[in-house]
């Protein structure tokens, strides 16, 4: 099965404008955040193409989604919520400078777990299953709707809508290359190439933007 993949990161909220860590705490769309995706969505061609729609739970990712697809179902992914950050939780840079935990935090290249909070280990492989449950959705899908109408060889076009950090989780997984390489801006994401062949899920190219 070919998958078309948007991987778009939600638009921008009051803690994103801060820089403070954002992870579980549910906070809505900025003004700015709204404008980021209405501009999105003028821009993106594909949207009209989209089959699917997958969203994290969280309330930003489903509020970008509504404005990208607001005729469509979205299914939401539990898994794809983006990493606990535990005590440093709603906090920047500059709060947590100087504290112990999160200067080995940070000497630790971010592989330290957050106190209180995940590791990107745990993170990564919480967003793989998740990518596992969106897989298998994929696969009924391709034989209720896809073979029946048009082959298996028809190219199935999807969306996540989705964390910066989940889109960092999934490409280094299954792309390669490091975590870091995949930081994305709010509004941003990739264009993916997905081959799902039995329980094989391959990532066959990553770009980033949207084509």
């Amino acid at each position: 099965m070919k998958i078309k993949c948007y991987l778009i990161r939600h638009g921008q909220t009051p803690a994103n404008r801060r820089h403070s860590y954002l992870g579980w705490t549910e906070e809505a769309l900025s003004a700015e955040g709204r404008m980021q995706i209405e501009s999105l969505k003028e821009k993106m061609t594909g949207l009209a193409q989209t089959e699917i729609v997958f969203t994290s739970p969280m309330q930003r990712c489903r509020e970008s989604a509504q404005i990208l697809f607001p005729d469509r179902e979205r299914i939401e992914i539990p898994e794809w919520k983006e990493m606990n950050f535990g005590a440093f939780e709603g906090k920047n840079y500059e709060q947590l400078n100087g504290n112990p935990q999160y200067q080995a935090w940070i000497d630790s290249n971010g592989t330290l777990p957050f106190p209180e909070g995940e590791s990107r280990a745990e993170f990564i492989d919480r967003v793989c299953a998740g990518m596992e449950n969106a897989a298998d959705y994929l696969r009924n899908y391709a034989q209720s709707n896809m073979c029946r109408d048009c082959g298996s060889d028809r190219e199935v076009t999807v969306a996540a809508v989705v964390h910066g950090g989940t889109i960092m989780a999934l490409l280094s997984h299954y792309g390669g290359g490091d975590y870091y390489d995949y930081q994305v801006e709010n509004a941003g994401g990739f264009t993916c190439r997905i081959l799902i062949a039995g329980e094989q899920i391959r990532f066959v190219t990553q770009e980033r933007g949207f084509r």
